[in-house]
């Protein structure tokens, strides 16, 4: 099938495609149309258009809307599953679970926008006030332009889309390039339920040109994007006067504590490190190790990465496929070696063949090796021995990131300044911090973005509040 634009509820194939390649076997697996600055122009006025009747449509309407697409999911979750294989060479396994996610995310979204509500506000508690009936309500902002990544090419969309709609907004999508039949397979369950606001989802594929006729334009109220540092920093400097949410990237770190379950930790710490081939915002790339166990843990952290089985990402067992392209497994490969000429060494032997590059648990580095500044978006962890948390504590913060840390211990003092002195948008405790559960905020601080996903919370960012006084 080939992913084809949505202008709205109209569906339209182009002449103009460009193939999508499987990072595991080479083989084209899908087509997208080629998008035009006019295309996406003309989406946003579709989008504007349909603004009006989605902000009249009923709350019931739009939650019965969500909930029947996240029906749909659930009998379309094998062959959506395999499109995210295919498209980004995911194990089929965790590909399930990105499925399984998106259908939470979406029946999330639904819930929580039936409850969501504004509030009274008491204007006689000052004195220069009076007793009047004073409210605020919410309302859907607009026009959402919602940008996302190849990661995760569904749950990511989900994220958007669903806070978005649910809310009462039309949406304007720029899926990723690498992952154009998921998004459209996903996009026609909202666009062909017998629920759907007509012409409130609209679908446009491409790179700068589409992405900056999206984001400069005078019609979307909010840019929602999730992506790297450099476009981020683009779209704040030219969005204009909007909201504009960022997820953009990371350099997660632990710190395991000598009180710490060491089997615990390096089993969570090979999960949270190279899942997903370490292409996660918050894939955990820095273990700070105290002094005292430093050699157990990375023996077992050794033993637990020896165990992962590296392969074709069909088959259920695997647990880590292909790189998204050729130049992210040769960027990879470059890290590693760079960090050895400078005096590090990695556990395992580095070892890639094509897009397939396997996990390395480095060692010996030092706090000022790209291998710990950057964000090496790989499957790729450096181990770094500190005399105690005291000594972690400043070179975990040291980043100009800030998205997830965690902290293995069980010293609850340790724990208490953990949660009070890391700086992060997301602390977790006794776990790695890639866990994400779609319920919570999500966001970081620093170069990690701006605003919070998470249906409650990004339904907050793609609303307005009105306030109303009766005197």
């Amino acid at each position: 099938m080939n992913a084809k634009i949505f202008f709205g509820s109209v569906e339209l194939a182009k002449e103009n495609i460009t193939d999508r390649v499987s990072p595991y076997s080479g083989e084209v697996v899908s087509t997208a149309p080629v998008c035009t600055e006019a295309d996406a122009l003309k989406a946003l006025k579709i989008a504007k258009d349909a603004s009006v009747n989605a902000k009249k449509s009923t709350l019931a309407q739009r939650c019965d809307w969500l909930l029947d697409v996240a029906s749909k999911l659930k009998q379309n979750r094998e062959d959506i599953a395999k499109t995210i294989t295919d498209e980004v060479g995911k194990p089929i396994a965790f590909a399930r679970v990105e499925v399984d996610r998106c259908i939470e995310t979406v029946t999330l979204s639904a819930e929580t926008m039936r409850t969501m509500h504004g509030e009274t506000i008491n204007t006689d508690a000052m004195n220069s006030g009076k007793k009047t009936t004073s409210f605020f309500v919410r309302e859907p902002a607009g026009v959402v332009v919602a940008i996302t990544p190849f990661n995760f090419p569904l749950n990511l969309v989900a994220h958007k889309l669903a806070p978005a709609l649910v809310a009462g907004n039309a949406v304007v999508l720029k899926p990723t390039p690498e992952a154009p039949l998921t998004a459209y397979k996903f996009a026609k369950l909202f666009i062909e339920s017998e629920f759907a606001v007509k012409d409130a989802l609209s679908v446009v594929y491409g790179d700068a040109e589409v992405g900056s006729a999206l984001i400069t334009s005078d019609i979307p109220r909010v840019i929602s994007f999730t992506g790297s540092v450099p476009v981020g920093n683009i779209i704040t400097k030219n969005a204009g006067i909007k909201k504009v949410s960022l997820e953009l990237g990371g350099n997660a770190a632990t710190y395991i504590d000598k009180s710490a379950d060491l089997d615990l930790a390096a089993s969570r710490c090979a999960l949270g490190a190279f899942v997903n081939s370490g292409q996660v915002c918050i894939s955990l790339q820095r273990i700070y190790v105290h002094a005292s166990i430093y050699d157990e843990f990375a023996a077992k952290m050794a033993k637990e990465t020896k165990n992962l089985v590296v392969g074709s990402p069909y088959e259920d067992d695997t647990f880590m496929g292909p790189l998204i392209d050729d130049e992210a497994a040769q960027r990879a490969m470059g890290w590693v070696e760079s960090a050895i000429e400078e005096g590090a060494s990695s556990l395992l032997t580095p070892k890639h063949e094509g897009r397939m590059f396997h996990p390395c648990v480095m060692v010996d580095v030092r706090d000022d090796m790209a291998i710990v500044c950057e964000e090496v978006f790989a499957p790729i962890v450096s181990l770094v021995k500190v005399d105690d948390f005291d000594d972690a504590l400043p070179r975990m913060n040291n980043s100009p990131y800030g998205l997830q840390f965690s902290v293995f211990t069980n010293d609850l003092k340790l724990t208490q300044r953990a949660i009070s002195e890391l700086e992060a948008g997301g602390i977790v405790i006794n776990d790695m911090p890639t866990l994400r559960f779609d319920i919570q905020p999500y966001g970081g601080v620093k170069l990690s973005g701006v605003g919070r996903e998470g249906p409650k919370f990004a339904i907050e960012e793609m609303t307005e509040i009105k306030a109303i006084t009766i005197c």
